[in-house]
């Protein structure tokens, strides 16, 4: 009891198709046959020793096991995903492509506090606009402006290539009072110029800062105001040279040979046009 008891325990794993074909073939004597005639027990002589119900029983349960086998395996392949075929694709053909657009910066706004000054507004006509101040040009010995006006102290004035005595003199100023325009400093000697632009280096001693001018015209009439409705008090001849007074935009009071009078500033040469003197 306790043997059968141990088989149907060591036989509870195979299947019931296998099991019904062991015990068929062990109830028609499987083997006795054969160890009673001495043959071995090889597969083929096993298989020849059976009858056809226990080859029938034995292909069945082959199957089966077979079967039995597959089925969790193709039940595990069919819980598989499906993967869908690799297909490499071509590279597309190279193309030009666009310049690249140049960065736009961002625009900076400037932020003005509310109690920051604001500039003045814009003048409504160019001809409100102020006007910048001339810039005036100073000698670097005297510190006095560039050009300007002297006249020649003495009856005669050498006037030298270079501002020294080792130069030569080119000529020789006759005329005491003569009006010369200074355009150059250099130690003690000035750069001067006469009427007609000739001139040269004199020596600073040899010139007087007492303003004189020239009579341009060859006649001029000397008035009593600075008007050309105004008595004629002399006529002045051209050539002449006077002391120089006071001076408007358009006129300057003169004085020499005994008289006195305005002359138009534009008759005579030692006073710029846009100069005034009181």
């Amino acid at each position: 009891m306790t043997a059968g008891v141990g088989q149907v325990r060591q036989m509870a794993h195979i299947s019931p198709s296998f099991r019904r074909a062991y015990r068929t073939a062990k109830r028609q004597g499987f083997g006795r046959e054969a160890l009673r005639s001495g043959q071995g027990l090889g597969p083929v002589s096993v298989w020849r020793a059976l009858g056809w119900p226990a080859k029938a029983v034995l292909g069945a349960s082959a199957v089966a096991l077979i079967l039995f086998i597959r089925a969790p395996a193709e039940a595990a392949s069919n819980d598989q995903p499906e993967i869908a075929p690799l297909v490499v694709a071509s590279a597309p053909a190279e193309t030009a492509l666009p310049p690249a657009a140049a960065p736009v910066e961002p625009a900076v706004t400037e932020v003005v506090p509310p109690d920051a000054t604001r500039p003045s507004a814009r003048p409504a006509t160019l001809g409100s606009a102020p006007t910048p101040p001339v810039e005036v040009v100073r000698g670097p010995v005297t510190r006095l402006p560039l050009p300007r006006y002297v006249s020649l102290k003495g009856e005669e004035g050498n006037v030298r290539r270079g501002p020294s005595l080792s130069h030569r003199i080119d000529w020789v100023f006759h005329h005491s009072g003569m009006p010369l325009r200074v355009v150059g400093e250099f130690g003690h000697w000035r750069r001067v110029e006469d009427r007609d632009g000739a001139g040269g280096w004199v020596h600073y001693q040899l010139l007087s800062g007492v303003r004189t001018a020239i009579i341009e015209p060859k006649t001029v009439e000397l008035r009593s105001r600075p008007d050309l409705n105004a008595g004629v008090i002399a006529m002045a001849e051209g050539g002449a040279i006077v002391k120089l007074g006071e001076c408007d935009h358009d006129w300057c009071r003169v004085s020499g040979a005994g008289a006195k009078g305005w002359l138009p500033k534009a008759a005579i040469w030692g006073v710029d046009p846009e100069e005034t003197r009181d």
